[in-house]
This record gives structure tokens, sequence and C-alpha cells, in this order.
């Protein structure tokens, strides 16, 4: 698809048509998912502008928030367009026409754009400013900093630049998704031609450039103003930055008889002249320019956002890595009590199921020991591990490496497709196969996105043991310090049996009928969840009390939201805590009035996904724990799994969580019918509501200091 094809079709059918619908339930039952997305970015701005956040927490909320955009409009707008251009219908069910959502998300991505930008420019920066940081523009530098930015410019920045003038011989230049530029206006008085030029800022240098300790400027500031050194014997009549968003879907063909690491190699060179979706401007920029810019990319001009820079925020989360302790979220260290350090990990598995939460529990005292153990011991004849993501420096691979190097199989599930991080897991699956591991990349269609790892172990009595950790997060260090997720460690022989079998089914294509302990997308997840739910409402319906809470990061999938409709018709009380996209509406009488939606942001990102059945105090209530959000992908295109909590103590700890997060006394947001959220953080009183996070982190305190 070329850039001029980016185009709306030119009708879309009678306008307010309902889908063909035998459910008996109402047409306008779900809410647009673009829009509720925009929503969860929309309560990631709520927290940049709450001022009892620290101030560098809420720098770091602006880049967030900046960075979400991007991916936003990379895969699900540009997914929108690709839809309307083929032809296809808006993925899901709904009533809104195709023009509609698009017009709707861009409307509202403006309006977000816009209050984004007003948000630093005229609250953050300020008071960074009040604490002695301070990010400058050029008009403000003093003469002597100018100066030394002069030196800088022409020792550091100036060689590493290439100005493109676009003449009858210099095509308009292809301008790469997410790069910074400078849109140019240049007089010859020689010819008496007025031109444009195009300068990219280089990316590998700092978003802003320090002056001084704490002193900063927009590098684009000291390019534009030492353009005359770019272009010679002219007249620079007027520059603005611009930024342009593409499309960043990779697109695989997994049928052809092409080995999938090297076309994903492929693939990731292609993706970088993908069509433009979006297009971000200075304010100050002229008419003229913008229309050149327009015309040139091709773009649809409701996707042409002019706001008051400096542009890309995502760079100030430079900003918000400033050592300022008391500018920052107090310090904390997360607990090493959930695994005994004086015995062998193994020893503590065996005697009972573990279950960790990260950040809260230490990752490294509990997943990374169990791998770097298992690659240790010598009575260790096997490890398997599903990777999806993983950091630069990975203790995990490095144990794993580590293990085949030692004459132990190593099976390894890489997932060379995980948006964003492909480059990075296809250097990890090399890397590993060199080392001798045997690395699988899944199934055709696919993603595998489960979390497990299985260990093969002979006891001393000579018999053969399996200890798995199934979790709901990333192998990945660096974020298992910033995002909640469980994770459960256990020697049970069920467990075990099930995870077995779903490895030799990920490695060997074997067919398992059933699982015990397992739900597993994209066979039974679904059709789980949806019985598990019936069976809620027949409890109702025959006099005896039902229950559902959830804890999940999006809930979209409609034949999932259609059954909690149904639960709650029959009087079942449903409790929702979705941190991001939310398609169920709550509280419509006769429909969903049992139903409640919170959402819970803050220091650390809501990450676990817990599906709990049945009253606190029934014995056949279920606990299930894993990978798997309620979306169309989750539950039809990858390979998740859920495992069931069995242990009485884990349940209790997983539901008091779930508890938490639901409590009227908790700072939350609550979505109502119409998809709008409001923010509950303070009492009738004026008083802070309590913070489910800090309760968890002070608790963890509390045992480390009893310890």
């Amino acid at each position: 698809m070329g850039v001029s094809q980016v185009s709306l079709p030119a009708s879309e059918g009678p306008e307010g048509a309902e889908p063909d619908d035998e459910s008996g339930l109402p047409a306008e039952r779900y809410l647009d998912r673009e829009e509720s997305w925009l929503r969860f970015n929309e309560r990631v701005l709520e927290l940049a502008e709450d001022e009892s956040v620290p101030l560098l927490e809420r720098v770091r909320f602006l880049a967030i928030f900046a960075t979400n955009l991007d991916e936003f409009f990379m895969v699900r707008v540009a997914g929108l367009l690709r839809r309307m251009v083929a032809g296809f219908p808006v993925e899901g069910v709904g009533v809104r026409l195709p023009r509609q959502v698009l017009d709707n998300t861009l409307e509202l991505a403006g309006e977000l754009t816009v209050r984004h930008a007003r948000a630093f420019s005229e609250r953050i920066n300020p008071e960074l400013a009040e604490q002695g940081i301070e990010l400058l523009r050029w008009k403000e530098l003093s003469g002597e900093e100018r100066d030394t930015l002069a030196d800088l410019f022409k020792q550091r920045i100036y060689p590493v630049l290439t100005p493109l003038v676009v003449d009858p011989a210099h095509p308009f230049p292809f301008i790469s998704g997410l790069s910074l530029n400078l849109a140019v206006m240049i007089a010859d008085h020689k010819t008496d031609a007025t031109v444009f030029a195009r300068v990219k800022v280089p990316p590998l240098l700092p978003r802003f450039l320090a002056l001084s300790q704490n002193r900063y400027v927009p590098i684009e500031d000291v390019i534009a103003a030492h353009l005359t050194d770019l272009f010679g014997g002219v007249e620079v009549i007027e520059q603005h930055a611009f930024r342009v968003t593409r499309i960043r879907d990779l697109e695989v063909d997994e049928d052809i008889t092409e080995n999938l690491l090297q076309a994903m190699e492929r693939e990731l060179v292609r993706r970088r002249f993908e069509p433009a979706v979006r297009l971000e401007v200075e304010d100050t920029m002229s008419d003229g320019v913008l229309d050149r810019l327009v015309t040139e990319l091709g773009i649809d001009k409701r996707a042409v956002y002019r706001v008051s820079g400096p542009l890309d925020l995502s760079g100030l989360s430079a900003i918000a890595d400033l050592n300022i302790g008391e500018l920052r979220y107090p310090a904390f260290v997360p607990s090493s009590r959930a695994v005994p350090e004086e015995t062998s990990i193994f020893t503590s598995i065996a005697e009972r199921d573990i279950l960790v939460q990260h950040p809260y529990d230490s990752f490294a005292a509990s997943v990374e020991r169990l791998i770097e153990e298992a690659a240790e011991d010598p009575r260790v004849l096997a490890i398997k591990q599903t990777l999806y993501r993983t950091s630069g420096q990975s203790p995990i691979v490095d144990a794993l490496i580590d293990a085949a190097e030692a004459g132990k199989q190593v099976v390894v599930v890489v997932e060379i497709k995980a948006r964003f991080d492909e480059r990075a897991n296809i250097a990890w699956a090399r890397k590993l196969e060199e080392a001798g591991c045997h690395v699988v990349y899944g199934f055709v269609g696919l993603k595998t996105h489960c979390k497990m790892a299985l260990i093969v172990r002979e006891e001393p009595d000579g018999t053969l043991r399996r200890y798995c950790h199934l979790g709901t997060g990333n192998y990945h260090p660096t974020t298992a310090r910033l995002y909640e997720d469980f994770g459960l460690l256990t020697a049970d022989p069920a467990v075990g049996e099930d995870v077995t079998a779903l490895f030799n089914h990920l490695t060997g294509y074997s067919r398992t009928g059933s699982y015990r302990r397992l739900l597993v997308a994209p066979d039974s997840l679904r059709t789980g969840i949806v019985s598990r739910i019936d069976r809620q409402a027949d409890r109702q319906r025959a006099g005896r009390r039902g229950g559902i809470m959830f804890k999940t990061n999006a809930l979209v999938d409609e034949v999932v939201i259609d059954a909690l409709y149904r639960a709650s018709q029959a009087g079942v009380r449903i409790d929702l805590w979705v941190r991001g996209i939310c398609a169920l509406r709550p509280g419509i009488p006769g429909l969903s009035d049992n139903i409640r939606v919170r959402s819970v942001l803050g220091r650390f990102l809501e990450h676990s996904r817990v599906y709990a059945f049945g009253p606190d105090d029934d014995e056949d209530a279920q606990l299930w724990i894993g990978s798997a959000d309620i979306m169309h992908r989750n539950l039809d295109r990858r390979v998740e799994l859920l495992v069931q909590v069995t242990d009485t103590g884990h349940q209790r700890r997983l539901r008091r969580v779930l508890h938490l997060g639901m409590d009227d006394r908790t700072s939350s947001w609550w979505q109502d019918a119409d998809g709008h959220w409001v923010r509950h953080s303070r009492d009738e009183e004026g008083n802070p509501l309590r913070d489910v996070q800090e309760t968890l982190v002070r608790e963890r305190r509390v045992r480390s200091a009893d310890d």
C-alpha cells in the first residue's frame, strides 16, 4: 500500500445499521475499543497532572503518555486505516461505522495531544524550574550559554547533519517514522527561488542537551539556531519542527518455505518505509509549509496535530531519571522472603507451592534464582522455557546458556514476533542457538505469549520430578521491578504433566485433548472462562450466591462480555479491575447493573491477570492466574495459559488483592456506561484514599523489618 493510497472509502452503508444479533442483548452494548484505549492514556495523563505525585514521576508519566500514543498510532490507527482501505470491517462487533470510529479516534487523540503539550508547558515545566531543573528554549539562554552550544554544535552536531533540499533535481526525501525533523524554507537571492529543505535531528544524540547541572535545551533549538552554517549563502526564511508516525505492524508470510528468522529480519528492514499515519508540527508552522508536508506525505488532514513545542516528549524520560530523591517515589527494595534463602529452592518448592507477586517480591530471589540453580544443579537434566520479552543483559538467558554448555537439555521457545522487541529477540535466539540450546519459534499464525518454565530433576531416590514456574509477566528482570505480576512456583505433578504436554505441543506439534490445571488458548481458554461464568449464573438462578472477580489489562472479547452480561442479568455480583481497554458498559439497568469496573494506575504498571469464580467462602470457588487478557488476539491468535491456584492461603491472598483494588476506599478510576472514567482519589473530607501499591510496599517493608 503506497503513501497516497491511505484514504477513506467513499461509502460505508447506512448510518446506524445494527449487526445481526441473536443474543437478545442490546446492539449498543459494546464500547469502542479505540476510544477506550485513548481513555486509558488519558488516565496516564491525569497522573502527570496530579500535584500529589512526586514531580519527576509526573515527568515520567508525560513521557509514558507520549510513548503510548506513538504506539497507538503505529499499530491501532494504522490497522484501522488498512482495514478500511482493504474494505474490511472494523475489528469487533459494534454499531459504529469505520468512518465514525476513525473520526472519533483522531479527534480525541488530537484533544489529548494538545492537553499533553499544555500540561508540560503550563504546569510541569514551571514546577521543574521552581526545583532548579530548567528546560529552556534558545531565546531564554544567556550569551555565554549560546557560545558554549555553538562550540558543541560545530564539534558534535554539525558533522552528522545532512540538509536535504527539494528542487527539480532532488525529490522530497523519505521521512523515517518517529524521527524529529526541521522543515526549513530558504531563499536564494541570486536565483530569486524559495526552496523547501529538511534537516533530520540525529536520533543518537540526547533529546535534551545539558548546559550545566539540571539545565537543558532541546537539541532542535540548537540546530535551528545554526541553520546558516548548513545553508551558507542563502537566507533562512522560516524553520519549524515536525515529526511523522508510520505504520509499524509486521506482516510476515509464515506459510512460505523460508526460515522465519530470516523473514523477520527482512521485514524489519522493509518496515521503515511504511505509510505515514500521523503528523505532529509546532503550532508556529505556517500554512504553506504545513500544506507542503501534508501533500508530500499523503497524510489524512485529520491526523495532523499542531502543538506548542517541544515535540516528542517521550525524551522526558531522561529528565525523569535524574537522581533527586525527594522528587521521586521513595526507594523500595523488594522482599526476598517468599523463597527461604537457607535451603535449596527445589526443596522449598517440593514442600509447598510458592506464590510471588512482583515487584513486591524479588524477581531475582525467586524466578531468576530458580533458573540459575537449575543451571548449576548436577541433578537437573532438562530446562524448558518460553521467552516473549527479556532484557538486554538477561541473567536468565545467561543461565540457560550455562545449562546448555554444562550438557543439560535446554529448550527455549522464543517469540521473535513480539511487537517492538523483534530485533532483540532475534539476537537472543541466535545467541541461544550458538550455545547449543534447542530454539523453537512456536506455531505458524500464533504468537507464543504464555509464561512458563519447566525443570526436570532427578531426586536423590532416583525418581524424576518436574518443577514449574507459571507467571503473568515476562522473564524480564528490568520490567519485573516496574510491572506488577504474579508467579506460581510448583512441583505439583498435575501441573508438571500439563506443562510437559504444552511444551511438547509447542515443540513437536503433539495434540493434547485436555489439561488438568491449565486453560490454554486458542483451544480451551475462551470456552473455559465462559463456562465458569455461566456456572456462576446458574448458581445464582438456583438460589445459591454466585460471584465473579477479574483483574486484567483489557476486556474486549464480545463472547466473554456477553457471558458477563448474562451473569449480571441473573443477579451475579461482578467486579472487574481493568487497567486499560474495557469494551463492556457497566451499570446499565437490566443488563449490567450488577457489574462494577475499576482501574488502578500508579507507580507500578498493573500487569497481572487474575480470574476468580465463586464467592470468597465457597468451597467450589476457583482462582486462575496467567498471561491472557480478554482480547481476540489473546484468545484466538496466541498460545496463552491460565493455571488454577489451589492452595487456600494463596487463594485468600489473591482475593485480598482483588478486593483492595475494588474497595471504595481505594484510590481508583470508575468507569460509567458511556466509557468515561471518573477518578476517586479523596474521601468526603478531602483526605487521600488508600493507594493499593503503597499499601503492598509498606507491608513488605514491615515484613523485612520483622526479619
